[in-house]
């Protein structure tokens, strides 16, 4: 089984799928609308927050014996559409092929009423369309088995079709006549829901299903068809799932997302403009708005605000970083060298979250604004332009909303007694973004989008009334802009496009003269590094060598001891920035068109991304300032990481480059009237051609001067001019500012507002690609002598004109200005204050919280340090006792000892005794047996001596006859027998009496043993080792003298 799923955000219908629908009107629908939208809330509220998702299982081999693989290659054919050469398909096996035909631009079949766009795609052939179904779970596997299994057995009438399956996400699927090849139904990309196959082993195992939501998402239907080919099915569903992988890719996803129009490129945005003035109390109330007349009644020189508020209203969202201006200008049609910009006070998304807010502030007393400032007749109205640039994280430059209103001018006292309606006025704007395709993007940047056309409802109303053609208005990039974005296009050639930043290749290669010149002035100086060799500001300004320029910058920046800052470094990178997210999202616009910084995630990119975070970190009063990226990469690319930020920090506080961006940029205010003075001297006539088209020098030079010159131009210049810069100081940018001005002078002569805003952005970067051309740039910068005492006299002049300036304005209007930015500054501190109460109240409650936990935790360790105390205690008197008990049973133990060894002796000396006797009465009898055999033998003798006692007994001494004195000798055996008899009762007697003694012995010796182990269990019980080896040689004494004795 292999199965593609694909979640979606709910988009509208197109035409196709209703064209499909009134071809094959004879298939039936599966359940009403009223259901389905009932039964699938949950699955649209599911799939509008989920991501796109692709999930393929490995296709598996598929058996080919060698006659159905002839029959493939005679039935099936492979072959790219001429439209698009690079097009490749690789096939699953070498020797199948799919049905692939010439795409509708290559067909001399075509209809013209059905003609089919150029498209990256893939044609399928010898298919059958079954029909479509409704169904309510557009993404489930059975339910679509399940109506494949149903379309195949019912359908009586088939339809053969060509289908055509795009590459790309952007792209549609195709139903075609395979006979006309003219087109029968399609459907987007990004409304296919779900693809799936039969299961193999079944009848549908030839059929594949895709489902797609239908009627604006209301309705999903699923479209089932049989491949002639079986094996064909699962390049189909390959295909179907790289359409869906690289949608997955490339469409950026939003946690809301919108509606989609019909057509998908274009945005619509409502932005709705409201004027609030002072009301004299502290506060700004907004405006009146005349309901008939549509025009806003302003009061005259009273302070104002001016709130744009911007919320898109279809499509995918689009998400506003930042505004890049708020500018202003009386009058209608007004050119974009007339605005003016206003001073932002605010800017972010509203308490809802659905629109974006800009607050500005208005000082009318200005004389850009008089002509707003003044009365204005009752039978006239005046016309009011707004414009506000914005930055869309999507959108390669920075898009323009104009407003224009009508205003009437009355008088300050004058009261207010119109029919007003409400007080904003809102215009509909259609945006129309072009999407950059991925091979011309050469980052994966979050750039998309640039923009086609930007054309409100007024003008689309009024193009459709005259019936005439319409250039849609495009108020983006350089036209609105002070500090244009970096641009985020690749392709270097001569067209109007702008030169990506980081390109240009810089050889490290170089003649062996210079660098034994330099070799010798690096040895000098690490002599003595607090003082600078004196050919040293020469060599610089020749160039210093590519591979020496990370030692040499860190000698000219001071950064030779910089071990503390490396420490600092550490530290601060393990720290959290406020300004993270802006950070994160200026890395992929730093230098995509160079190989180390290009990759999402690379090094290159972390490194920076660290760097910008701890200085970031490192400077609280600056922080992270857009442009910073720019100069950290170039010190990158010569340094590790942690010097690189020490020169970095260098730079920005000793070279000054941070009070550029201190007190409202106040000091590159002045660094512009330098410039422009300069301009005055040397280059008088294009100062002149600037006066005359309205160019003002923060229109093109705010990049040169906040980011060295690294955003826009080759790095091989880049390179050079931070040479320069190091060796000799910031000022080194008036030389190169006006060296670029002095060589374009013949091109922006011949321009105007527009043409040398363009120049700037685009042509004069490219210009220096070239090395030679930047050597020739760079030798007229430093050839060009421009004193210090000149840029102080300048700027003691513009001072002077800033402190005229203040005094030309009313006093009583310069106090009150004061006065409101006193007391703003009062209320600030008043609310910093508060804050700190707060802080300190909340401060001293968690203390007070904690002092009283600790007391309970010092109260709750005292109480159980008193019960160890008890406990010791008690243990210690506990062990008192048992060392008294302990004494009394050794004392016990050593008395039974004393008594058991006392009884032991005496019943050894029993014993002995007893052993004694036994051995006298073995020897007594032994005695008496001799004797009585030598007295039987003595018998014996006399017998046989005496020849009548010999006739009386026989040789073995038994009596032959019985005679009268038979009695006799009886009775004296008799005597002699009982008297033995006697003796030996007696014997046997005393041993019975011994005996009894040795049992007695024993009996005590049992006893005594019962005792002392009765003891020995009882110490055991009180674990005192000591009395185990006592009672152990106790029993070990005892029992070798119990062996003894036995």
């Amino acid at each position: 089984k292999v199965w593609w799923g694909r979640r979606r955000t709910a988009r509208g219908a197109r035409k196709g799928a209703n064209d499909v629908a009134g071809k094959l009107q004879r298939i039936v629908g599966n359940g009403s609308e009223q259901q389905l939208q009932k039964e699938l809330e949950d699955v649209l509220m599911d799939s509008s927050m989920e991501s796109h998702k692709v999930v393929r299982e490995p296709l598996e081999a598929m058996p080919a014996s060698a006659t159905s693989e002839e029959s493939l290659t005679e039935d099936i054919s492979l072959t790219p559409s001429p439209v698009y050469s690079g097009l490749m398909v690789v096939s699953q096996k070498p020797d199948m092929s799919l049905p692939i035909k010439p795409t509708q631009a290559d067909s001399p079949d075509s209809s013209p009423s059905t003609p089919i766009p150029d498209e990256d795609s893939i044609l399928f052939s010898k298919l059958t369309y079954l029909g479509c179904a409704s169904v309510n779970a557009p993404r489930s596997e059975v339910e679509a088995l399940r109506m494949m299994s149903i379309l195949r057995s019912q359908c009586q009438v088939r339809l053969d079709v060509t289908l055509s399956v795009p590459n790309v996400s952007e792209g549609i699927v195709r139903l075609l006549d395979p006979q006309t090849n003219t087109e029968i139904g399609n459907y987007p990309i990004y409304k296919i829901l779900f693809c799936v196959r039969g299961h193999d082993g079944t009848s549908e195992s030839d059929c594949f299903a895709f489902t797609e939501s239908h009627y604006n998402a209301e309705i999903f239907r699923i479209h089932v068809f049989r491949c002639e080919i079986q094996e064909a099915v699962s390049r189909i569903l390959y295909s179907f799932a790289t359409a869906f992988r690289r949608s997955a890719k490339q469409t950026p996803l939003s946690t809301n997302p919108l509606t989609l129009t019909p057509d998908s490129d274009v945005f619509t945005f409502t932005v709705s403009l409201e004027i609030k003035e002072d009301d004299g109390k502290g506060y700004f109330s907004a405006v009146p708005k005349d309901k008939d007349k549509q025009c806003f009644k302003l009061r005259q020189g009273v302070e104002k605000k001016i709130v744009i508020y911007v919320q898109q209203a279809s499509n995918k969202e689009l998400i506003i970083e930042r505004c890049f201006g708020l500018l202003l200008s009386p009058g209608k049609d007004v050119r974009n060298s007339d605005m003016h910009l206003l001073d932002l006070e605010s800017m972010g998304k509203s308490s809802d979250g659905k629109s974006y807010v800009i607050t500005g502030s208005w000082n009318p007393n200005t004389s850009h604004f008089q002509a707003v400032n003044e009365e204005t007749p009752k039978d006239k109205l005046l016309y009011m332009t707004t414009a506000v640039d914005l930055v869309v994280t999507e959108v390669q430059e920075p898009v323009r909303f104009l407003l224009e209103n009508k205003v009437r001018v009355c008088p300050p006292t004058e009261r207010m007694f119109w029919p007003f309606s409400k007080r904003s006025y809102t215009e509909t704007f259609y945006l129309k973004l072009k999407q950059i395709e991925r091979k011309e993007r050469k980052s994966n940047s979050d750039t998309l989008y640039e923009v086609a056309s930007l054309e409100s409802e007024c003008e689309r109303e009024r193009r459709k009334t005259t019936a005439s053609p319409t250039i849609g208005v495009s108020h983006y990039g350089s036209q609105g802009s002070i500090i244009p974005s970096p641009p985020e296009d690749d392709e270097e050639e001569d067209n109007d496009e702008p030169l990506l930043s980081g390109s240009g290749d810089v050889s490290k290669e170089c003649g062996e003269k210079i660098l034994e010149t330099w070799g010798d002035l690096l040895s000098k100086w690490h002599l003595n590094l607090s003082v600078r060799p004196k050919p040293l500001s020469a060599l610089v300004r020749s160039g210093v060598p590519e591979a020496l320029r990370g030692e040499v910058w860190q000698l000219l920046a001071g950064c030779h001891n910089n071990d503390r800052m490396v420490e600092d470094y550490r530290i601060l990178i393990t720290k959290e920035s406020p300004q993270d997210s802006a950070i994160t999202r200026d890395i992929n616009r730093t230098f995509p068109a160079h190989d180390y910084f290009k990759d999402t995630g690379g090094d290159g990119q972390d490194s920076l991304y660290k760097i910008c975070k701890a200085y970031s970190v490192y400077d609280e009063e600056i922080g992270y300032c857009q442009g910073q990226s720019f100069l950290a990469a170039v010190l990158l690319l010569h340094m590790p990481e942690e010097q690189a930020f020490s020169v970095l920090v260098k730079i920005m506080f000793d070279y000054g480059l941070r009070e550029l961006f201190k007190q409202n940029f106040e000091d590159l205010h002045c660094k512009f009237y330098q410039l422009e003075r300069l301009m005055q001297e040397y280059i008088p006539d294009l100062y002149n051609h600037f006066l005359n088209i309205s160019l003002e020098a923060h229109m093109y030079a705010s990049q040169w001067f906040l980011t060295l010159f690294t955003a826009k131009f080759p790095l091989y210049m880049v390179f050079h001019i931070i040479d320069l810069l190091l060796c000799e100081g910031i000022s080194v940018i008036f030389n190169v500012a006006l060296a670029l001005l002095k060589t374009s002078k013949d091109d922006l002569l011949l321009t105007d507002f527009e043409g040398a805003l363009k120049f700037f952005r685009v042509q004069l970067p490219k210009r220096y690609r070239s090395e030679e051309n930047a050597k020739k740039l760079m030798e007229l910068a430093c050839s060009m002598k421009i004193s210090q005492k000149k840029l102080k006299k300048y700027e003691k002049e513009y001072l002077v004109m800033r402190e005229q300036q203040a005094q030309q304005e009313d006093p009583v209007e310069r106090f009150e200005r004061e006065n409101r930015r006193l007391q703003e500054g009062n209320m600030r501190l008043e609310q910093e204050n508060d804050d700190l109460a707060h802080e300190l109240v909340t401060s001293k409650i968690a203390l007070r919280k904690d002092l009283d936990n600790a007391e309970e935790k010092a109260d709750a360790l005292n109480k159980e340090l008193l019960m160890t105390k008890q406990k010791l205690v008690d243990a210690e008197d506990e062990k008192k006792r048992l060392e008294n008990e302990a004494t009394q049973l050794k004392e016990m133990c050593r008395r039974e000892l004393d008594k058991a060894e006392s009884e032991i002796k005496k019943n050894s000396s029993i014993i002995g005794d007893y052993k004694q006797i036994c051995s006298q009465l073995s020897e007594r009898l032994e005695r008496q047996q001799s004797g009585n055999k030598a007295e039987l033998e003595q018998i014996q003798q006399k017998v046989e001596g005496c020849d009548r006692c010999r006739e009386l007994f026989n040789k073995e001494g038994t009596l032959k006859i019985v005679s009268s004195s038979k009695n006799t000798s009886d009775e004296y055996q008799d005597k002699e027998k009982e008297l033995l008899k006697n003796q030996l009762r007696e014997m046997e007697l005393e041993l019975a009496q011994t005996k009894l003694q040795l049992v007695e012995a024993e009996c005590k010796i049992q006893d005594l043993e019962h005792h002392l182990g009765l003891a020995l269990n009882e110490v055991q019980a009180a674990k005192k080792t000591w009395f185990n080896r006592t009672i152990s040689s106790i029993k070990t004494a005892t029992g070798v003298q119990g062996k003894e004795t036995s």
